[in-house]
């Protein structure tokens, strides 16, 4: 890629920008263009069916290429359209307040600190790293804010402190005055182990305080659990609980539209649900056996 194929050894997959750099080889990036990229996949993986792998494909190609055009042009870089299926498909889960409880309450038995990531990630709909980023001169709990400096999207936003953080956050700032970030962990294994082991405790089953070979996690009902599921509960508690519409959970800032917050949509029960009140009931003391007829 010519004088930017520097660009390409560090960004993205190793693995896969090897293949890319082996591939485009001196090209400038001038002539990165859309057939380019595309043939590029079909080259590189021709064992792969861009048209219905389209996600696998968008990864290895498709991503490391457009992070790295961004990086190096900026506002300049043209559109890079993805392949069909490239978002793969929306899935929403998310937790029940009292598997929430259940989940932060073991938490809070095995760190304290572990315990408090979890409210914090609950009430604000950060992703894992967000949270780790956030620095403690950003965390202002007797204004019940904090400042997001950066995120995925690249977009700061402010956020608001729900009021049961603010006791827990000033004691939290308190103990680690000299801290720069807010939360001590840099990286993911240790966290993740954390997040089992809670999630395993909450449903009454032991798990080990460390991974020793041969172990390996059972299959219960709170496996599904993972840090970005927190980030799923949030959005679906505004909108069941919070009444906030797709429209307003765009407006949080969590994400950048409303289309990437609209897999929301349906989490409420629409209108058209109260005619379930009207359909034949099955008690036959209700005296209502025949139900209501449409237009009767």
């Amino acid at each position: 890629m010519s004088a930017s194929i520097s660009y390409l050894t560090g960004g993205g997959s190793r693995r896969h920008v090897a293949k890319l750099v082996a591939h485009f080889g001196e090209t400038p990036l001038s002539q990165m263009t859309q057939e380019a990229i595309d043939g590029a996949a079909s080259a590189i993986y021709p064992h792969i069916d861009a048209q219905t792998q389209g996600g696998t494909i968008n990864a290895y190609i498709h991503t490391p290429v457009s992070a790295i055009m961004h990086h190096v042009l900026g506002d300049n870089c043209p559109t890079i359209r993805r392949p069909k299926g490239a978002g793969g498909r929306p899935r929403v889960v998310f937790m029940w307040p009292e598997d929430a409880r259940a989940i932060i309450a073991e938490a809070d038995q095995i760190d304290e600190e572990f315990g408090l990531y979890l409210r914090v990630l609950i009430y604000t709909g950060m992703r894992k790293g967000e949270a780790q980023d956030i620095l403690a001169a950003d965390v202002r709990p007797e204004e019940r804010s904090a400042w997001l400096r950066d995120s995925k999207n690249e977009d700061p936003r402010m956020l608001k402190l729900r009021l049961e953080l603010v006791g827990p956050l000033l004691a939290h700032l308190a103990r680690h005055p000299d801290r720069v970030h807010f939360f001590r962990w840099r990286g993911n294994a240790y966290l993740y182990w954390l997040l089992k082991r809670a999630r395993m405790a909450a449903c009454g089953l032991p798990c080990p305080k460390y991974w020793t070979k041969g172990w390996e996690e059972p299959e219960y009902r709170l496996r599904f659990v993972t840090f970005h599921v927190f980030r799923h509960s949030w959005a679906t508690w505004m909108r069941r609980y919070g009444g906030a519409d797709v429209q307003g959970l765009a407006a949080t800032g969590n994400w950048r539209n409303v289309r990437s917050a609209e897999r929301y949509s349906h989490v409420v029960a629409s209108e058209e649900w109260n005619r379930v009140d009207n359909l034949p009931s099955m008690d036959v003391m209700a005296g209502n056996v025949r139900g209501k007829a449409a237009g009767g």
